[in-house]
């Protein structure tokens, strides 16, 4: 009788062969699709559904761009606001801003012009919903339509609707300043601490602007900001803080706490006030606005460990392209805008 013996590959060989599996696993990776990353801000199942954190790193070229086609596709079906164009790119890059995510802009508002929607563009990016209402929250009513005062061509003036950028910078049209971007440097005064906000270099007595219309929540004295304005805008998503005013007449002087004020409106002028428990000291070496921007999603938010500040860099240097003309009253000492300008905002 003859019998067929086979031959088994030893234990040995057998660990080979799966080392060499996984190390060509290792060096050429199948090509599975990459699991996107959810935002920092993002809620947490289980947790209250607001956002908690809200990175907005988008550069001024971005927010330029995205202005330019929000204003040129105005009333066509080729339409996209800022928010949404920026809520597009950064849901597909993880909220990166490289050279990559300029591309896929310019991909997505291609896209656009040849027929597709902002609904069909956001299919399936999972965190569009949230970057949409994170850049929203900063953006949302910047642009729209508006009334500004013109010459009817007899001598008087009429209200013509207009669309585009209604806010505005935060120091008057006429009055120079300089920037760079400050947010997140370290202060010491009082207990160390983060720059939550952006400092504009500028002469004492430049005009203050309100970037955006709301109700006054805040005016007096704090020994961090000196004499400062804290206004909530209309749909209560903004907080703007102006800060460091000038000593002696910081406001304009008809401004008080409670009052209601218009995108455009002088409110105040700059100064060096401030780093003193003790009101109308000048303890700050150089004159300049603190222009701050905080986010509320929660009322929660508003105060405390929660706060929620952006960086503002870019976005002064967008509004550079919105600056109010004023004029000086020279029995009150008083600036105040030149022109009308009206919208209907959201309401709170």
């Amino acid at each position: 009788m003859r019998f067929c013996l086979r031959r088994r590959p030893s234990l040995l060989a057998a660990l080979g062969a799966l080392v060499g599996i996984c190390c060509a696993l290792f060096l050429f990776p199948p090509n599975v699709p990459q699991t996107e990353t959810a935002p920092a801000g993002a809620a947490a199942e289980g947790e209250r559904d607001y956002i908690k954190w809200v990175d907005f790193n988008v550069p001024y070229d971005m927010l330029e761009a995205a202005l330019r086609y929000d204003l040129d596709t105005y009333d066509t079906a080729q339409h996209a606001g800022m928010a949404e164009l920026l809520a597009l790119t950064a849901a597909r890059t993880g909220g990166n801003w490289d050279s990559s995510a300029k591309k896929q802009f310019t991909k997505y508002t291609e896209q656009l012009k040849n027929g597709a929607t902002v609904s069909s563009l956001s299919e399936g990016l999972k965190y569009y919903d949230y970057y949409r209402e994170a850049y929203g929250a900063v953006l949302d009513g910047f642009v729209g339509e508006y009334e500004i005062e013109a010459p009817d061509g007899d001598g008087g003036v009429k209200a013509v609707t207009k669309y585009g950028l209604r806010v505005f910078s935060p120091i008057a049209l006429g009055f120079g300043f300089g920037h760079y971007d400050d947010f997140g440097t370290a202060r010491s005064y009082g207990y160390r601490r983060r720059h939550l906000g952006n400092d504009l270099l500028c002469a004492i007595g430049t005009p203050v602007v309100a970037v955006e219309g709301g109700t006054v929540e805040a005016l007096g004295w704090n020994q961090y900001g000196g004499w400062r304005i804290g206004i909530r805008s209309h749909d209560g998503r903004r907080y703007y803080y102006y800060a460091h005013l000038r000593k002696d007449h910081p406001y304009v002087k008809t401004l008080a706490e409670g009052d209601m004020v218009e995108a455009g409106d002088v409110i105040g002028y700059v100064g060096m006030t401030g780093y003193s428990r003790t009101e109308n000291v000048n303890n700050i070496k150089i004159p300049h606005l603190h222009f701050g921007l905080q986010l509320i999603f929660d009322e929660s938010q508003k105060d405390g460990n929660g706060e929620i500040w952006v960086d503002v860099y870019s976005l002064v240097e967008l509004l550079q392209k919105n600056r109010m003309p004023v004029d000086k009253n020279t029995d009150t000492g008083d600036y105040a805008r030149r022109y009308r300008f009206l919208y209907n905002p959201e309401p709170q």
